[in-house]
């Protein structure tokens, strides 16, 4: 497996493991980032890990006309329950993706310190976040990397049902009418494939982004 070094480099994505891991260590420094996801890798580790670098062989991912919305979502957001805002409020819409508690997960993944190079690239204009809000209270969201031409999907947090799917919804319908050629979601989830995504071979998803 591939150590990162100061250099500003990494592997082809073709050249993970098995497991999808590409490489390990080096920073989070916003160049590092971009040149990961430019490359179809992603940052995933824990407190205790060193900064593992992932591939995976099967690549979750929306494209916009496959998006569902059931019946009941779409009452949802005729009902004007809720109120979608884009780049409101990026620190807190990370801070609740990280401590939120999910039935599915002990802890978190995304660290202090992947919280502070979100936010540094959040602030460069690259990471963007959705906020809904319900009574002028933050009740869902999500945040990710914009490519310009995908946008790359890191995390979403609900305390209300059905918060998450309205901002995944909103945003899936911006990055449409803005000719965006999917929305990357990583790796699978029941949650995510209830909304119409699926995954695709590694190789598809590389071409797709012209990595």
């Amino acid at each position: 497996m591939y150590k990162v070094t100061s250099e500003l480099y990494f592997p082809p994505a073709e050249s993970a493991g098995y497991n999808g891991i590409v490489a390990y260590g080096g920073d989070l420094s916003p160049e590092r980032l971009l040149l990961a996801y430019r490359s179809g890798i992603f940052p995933w580790f824990s407190d205790n890990e060193p900064i593992l670098w992932w591939s995976p062989p099967e690549r979750m991912v929306l494209f916009f006309n496959e998006l569902i919305i059931s019946k009941s979502m779409r009452k949802v957001l005729r009902s004007g329950e809720f109120t979608v805002t884009f780049n409101q409020n990026f620190e807190d819409v990370i801070f609740n993706c990280a401590n939120v508690k999910r039935h599915d997960e002990n802890g978190t993944w995304i660290t202090d310190e992947m919280q502070k190079a979100y936010i540094q690239l959040h602030k460069m204009g690259v990471a963007t976040s959705v906020e809904v809000w319900k009574d002028n209270q933050l009740v869902g969201g999500l945040y990710g990397v914009d490519l310009q031409n995908i946008f790359c999907g890191e995390s979403m947090f609900s305390k209300v049902s059905n918060a998450s799917k309205v901002a995944f919804i909103a945003l899936s319908h911006y990055l449409n009418e803005h000719g965006y050629k999917l929305l990357d979601c990583q790796i699978y989830n029941d949650h995510l494939a209830s909304l119409g995504a699926r995954e695709i071979d590694r190789a598809d998803f590389l071409e797709i982004i012209g990595a």
